[in-house]
């Protein structure tokens, strides 16, 4: 029992992380169908602007709750700045263009920030660990959890209803939907696409960020981590049908409760268990488990 419990517990932790990494992509997709590699980048600034904020606001010995709603206020600025210079400044110049050279695109882009980021923060890592000593540690069930850990879950969960609300409840929402469906029909009933598609990669950009930020205290901010990033983030939306926020949330708890399982139980396969899941999910419904309906055009 307690080794499920800790299966159980280190899968939730990992699945808000996936999906805290991957909602953004998802979303990206699911309205401009780009697959943005540079995605990844967005990550890391937003773990290394946090990491740099919110480490001299704690060395400072100001209150702890202000150091979260910076690491927020930092992250979603980092987002929006970089989004609307990519998506006005690149992406806007290759719309309707080849799918593949989209991708391409992206990832020059990727390669430029990656390359940036040793100009602005230099190669040395950064360790943002006063949020882990601030929250603590909380025993359950003879398994000591990390508070830090527990919030991060919640916040993923939160995340994603207010996603899913905001999607389905919401004047945005349903603009998003119809231009998901078709854009030529939303262009011509007087939706205009090119905002949507401005504000959609922006706030895109500001999740992948903000995921970065919020996993900045649990990782070693360092040069590289958006690749790993963004490999994850393509499994876990491919899983759960690109472009379904939905979709992202389930396939981040598949991934994780299956990478929590092979840590506990088969080490050897800790790496090969995410792209096997992967796999399998494409074999089974190519389309992922929560993808959208395409409608038909007569």
């Amino acid at each position: 029992m307690l080794t499920a419990f800790a299966i159980l517990t280190d899968g939730l932790v990992y699945a808000a992380y996936l999906f805290l990494v991957g909602v953004g992509l998802t979303l990206i997709f699911g309205v401009m169908r780009i697959l943005n590699v540079a995605h990844g980048s967005f990550y890391a600034y937003g773990a290394y602007a946090a990491a740099v904020a919110v480490g001299v606001y704690f060395d400072a010995g100001l209150p702890a709750a202000g150091g979260f709603l910076l690491m927020v206020l930092v992250a979603m600025a980092v987002g929006l700045v970089l989004g609307l210079i990519i998506e006005r400044g690149v992406l806007r110049r290759v719309y309707g263009r080849d799918e593949v050279v989209v991708v391409l695109v992206t990832y020059a882009v990727f390669l430029i920030l990656e390359d940036a980021i040793k100009l602005i923060w230099g190669p040395d890592s950064y360790a943002l660990y006063q949020p882990l000593g601030v929250t603590g540690t909380v025993d359950v069930g003879g398994l000591v959890l990390s508070g830090y850990d527990i919030g991060l879950v919640a916040f993923a969960g939160l995340l994603a209803a207010a996603g899913s609300l905001a999607l389905k409840r919401t004047r945005w929402g349903r603009l998003l939907t119809v231009v998901i469906f078709d854009r030529e029909l939303a262009a011509a009933f007087g939706i205009n696409v090119s905002v949507v598609y401005t504000a959609t990669f922006v706030l895109g950009a500001m999740l992948g960020a903000l995921g970065g930020a919020a996993m900045a205290p649990k990782i070693s901010v360092t040069l590289g981590i958006g690749v790993e990033v963004i490999v994850l983030a393509f499994a876990v939306v491919v899983i759960g049908g690109l472009g379904s926020i939905d979709g992202a949330f389930i396939g981040a708890l598949v991934v994780g409760l299956c990478r929590a399982a092979a840590v506990h139980l088969v080490p050897q396969i800790e790496l090969f268990v995410i792209y096997a899941v992967m796999a399998l999910v494409l074999v089974l419904r190519p389309q992922g488990l929560f993808a959208r309906a395409q409608p038909r055009k007569i």
